[in-house]
């Protein structure tokens, strides 16, 4: 693989959305492993005859190549590398909410090698019809850490002292964990249990469960600016995740 940010050669990828583009194109938007995301338009892929039709599919992973100086660069090829089971079912809905988190908090060009790495993962464990909720909330997780927002799970936020089990806390978003005073039905609580459970990757607990996908969705909601996410509306129907 050789590349900078005007072309590169046999970059490994996945493709996260694509949108139509003039009558035979498209403009797709790509996970790359040294780039980080990345617009490319694809020409004349949608023509019946094109080799590259059927690789412009999300979930695939691909080694892409392409040139161009300006903001969207063009597509030269792309080899669909296999070794990766087909998403579907629920692990299809959940591997369209992972890309949309994506695309929504993953700026253009700036390269995330070790976010590659775990979204690459996480696609396996959704094809090997793991349990769902410990592999998007471990992507959240490492996703939020990524962008600079890593979360202290394990120690409290105003003393330094560590999380307890049995203590109620809530979670402000430019700190972490703070202990909860004076019960109150207006603040968002999580047992200190749900904390240590998610800093360890422990999801075995109901409770965990519920209040780690409360948590998140806070969280990802106060960097989304609190716009919605498409795929949220359709995997409402599972609402296990």
């Amino acid at each position: 693989m050789t590349s900078d940010r005007s072309h590169a050669v046999s970059e490994p990828a996945f493709v996260l959305h694509s949108t139509p583009w003039r009558e035979t194109s498209l403009i797709v938007e790509l996970l790359t492993a040294h780039h980080g995301r990345v617009p490319l338009v694809a020409k004349g892929v949608r023509r019946p005859r094109s080799a590259l039709r059927g690789l412009m599919q999300p979930f695939q992973p691909l080694l892409v190549s392409w040139f161009g100086n300006g903001e969207l660069r063009t597509l030269k090829t792309a080899e669909w590398q296999g070794g990766l089971p087909l998403l579907q079912g629920s692990a299809l809905f959940c591997g369209f909410y992972l890309n949309e988190l994506l695309v929504r908090l993953l700026g253009r060009d700036d390269p995330h090698v070790e976010l590659f790495q775990i979204y690459q993962t996480a696609l396996a464990r959704l094809a090997a019809i793991e349990p769902f909720e410990p592999v998007l909330r471990a992507f959240e997780i490492a996703l939020l850490r990524e962008l600079g927002y890593a979360l202290q799970l394990e120690r409290e936020a105003d003393t330094g002292e560590p999380i307890e089990a049995t203590v109620q806390y809530h979670f402000e978003h430019e700190r972490g964990a703070v202990r909860v005073g004076e019960p109150s039905r207006n603040t968002v609580q999580f047992a200190g249990k749900t904390l240590l459970d998610m800093a360890q990757s422990r999801y075995d607990d109901p409770v965990t469960l519920s209040q780690s996908k409360q948590l998140m969705r806070q969280l990802l909601g106060h960097h989304l600016d609190h716009q919605d996410l498409h795929t949220r509306r359709i995997i409402q129907e599972l609402p296990s995740l």
